[in-house]
């Protein structure tokens, strides 16, 4: 029963992220609204992390499987994706080289605003 509750939550936050998206004139998938909301509400207190907990973590043991269908679309789609793989190959590669480096730079900067936060 516990679970089933966690996973009402998520669902709920995930609800107002498709409201979100059906309401606002942004580009912006309901999944990006709804993580939006969930990250709001986990850091201002609204949900704490034990009410979600159990739920995120069985959601994230099955992510994996999310990507099977995926992998098929590619796999049904190989003559139209023929002649251009090594341009998005290099592109995937450059820029997961890009978003590495600029998420260890905003870490950096967070570990040290963060211990001389502590440190004051």
């Amino acid at each position: 029963m516990k679970v089933l509750r966690q996973f009402l939550i998520i669902l709920m936050i995930s609800l107002l992220g498709e409201i979100l998206n059906r309401l606002l004139p942004f580009p912006v998938p309901a999944s990006v609204y709804g993580l939006v909301l969930m990250l709001t509400a986990l850091m201002t207190g609204l949900i704490r992390v034990p009410q979600v907990k159990e739920a995120s973590v069985i959601l994230i043991e099955l992510m994996p499987v999310m990507f099977i269908p995926a992998a098929v679309g590619l796999m049904t789609a190989w003559d139209k994706l023929r002649p251009v793989v090594v341009p998005v190959i290099v592109i995937t590669f450059v820029t997961t080289l890009f978003v590495m480096g600029v998420t260890g730079i905003v870490t950096e900067k967070v570990i040290e605003k963060t211990e001389k936060g502590a440190e004051e």
